[in-house]
C-alpha cells in the first residue's frame, strides 16, 4: 500500500503483473478461441446433418478412412447453389409456384411456410431489399434527434393518405443497444437530414449508445440549423 510519504510508487508484485498478463492473454485468445469452436461445432452439426443423406460412394471416408470435418459443408454449398440456379429459370420458377400452391392448401403448414419465407426473404436477400442511407430525424418530438434508417419511398395508400404537401420517406429508427428492433415511421422528405456516415457507422453508433462516433469527412456540413430554421 502506497502512503503520501513514498518517493516513489511501488511496482505491482510478481502476482499482480502475473493476473495482468494472464487477463491480457484471456483478452486475446477468447474471441479466437470461441470462433475457431463455433466455426467447427457448425461444421459438425452440418456434417451429421447432410452426411448421412449422401450415397457412401460419394463420401470421401469410405476411401481414405478420416472423417474429414466440413465435407457435408461443401456438399450443402453445391447443393444450394445448384438449387439457385435451378429455381431461376423457367421450369425452377413454375415448380415452386406448384409447390407454393399446394402448401396454401395445407393449414397448419401453410402458416410455417410463410413465416419462415418471410424470415428467410428478409435476411438474405440483403441485393434487394437494404436501407439506403441513415439519416437524422426529429423524434419523438420536435429539437430530439434520433439516428434513422432510410429504406424507400412511401408508396400506395400511405402516400396517398398521409396529409403532406411533399414526399414521405419511410424510416426506420433503431432502438439501443439492440438495432434490430425499432420503430417504422414515415416523415416529410423535408424533415429527413442524410448523413455521409455509411450505414455500419450509424449501426455502431446506436449499437454502443453514443460512444463510438464515426470518423469526420471532408466536405461533411451540419444541417441541423438549417432545419430548425425551416420549421
Amino acid at each position: 500500500m502506497n502512503t503520501p510519504f513514498d518517493d516513489k510508487p511501488r511496482r505491482p508484485g510478481l502476482l499482480a503483473s502475473l493476473r495482468a498478463s494472464f487477463l491480457t492473454g484471456l483478452v486475446v485468445i477468447m474471441p479466437v478461441g470461441l470462433t475457431i469452436w463455433l466455426i467447427w461445432t457448425l461444421f459438425g452439426w452440418v456434417d451429421g446433418f447432410v452426411l448421412p443423406l449422401i450415397p457412401a460412394r460419394f463420401n470421401p471416408e469410405e476411401y481414405i478412412g478420416i472423417n474429414l470435418r466440413g465435407v457435408g459443408v461443401i456438399f450443402f454449398l453445391v447443393f444450394t447453389i445448384m438449387v439457385g440456379w435451378v429455381a431461376k429459370g423457367l421450369i425452377g420458377r413454375s415448380l415452386i409456384r406448384f409447390g407454393e400452391s399446394l402448401v396454401e392448401r395445407t393449414p397448419v403448414v401453410r402458416s410455417i411456410y410463410s413465416g419462415i419465407k418471410q424470415i428467410a426473404e428478409t435476411v438474405f436477400a440483403q441485393t434487394e431489399r437494404s436501407f439506403d442511407k441513415a439519416c437524422l430525424v426529429q423524434y419523438p418530438r420536435k429539437d430530439i434527434w434520433a439516428i434513422g434508417f432510410i429504406s424507400t419511398q412511401a408508396k400506395g395508400e400511405v402516400a396517398r393518405r398521409a396529409e403532406t404537401m411533399g414526399d414521405l420517406v419511410s424510416v426506420f429508427v433503431p432502438t439501443t443497444p439492440n438495432p434490430t428492433s425499432g420503430f417504422l415511421l414515415f416523415f416529410p422528405k423535408e424533415d429527413v437530414i442524410e448523413l455521409d456516415m455509411t450505414i455500419e457507422e450509424a449501426a455502431k453508433l446506436v449499437i454502443s449508445a453514443g460512444l463510438v462516433y464515426p470518423p469526420e469527412r471532408a466536405g461533411g456540413k451540419p444541417r441541423v440549423e438549417e432545419v430548425r430554421q425551416a420549421s
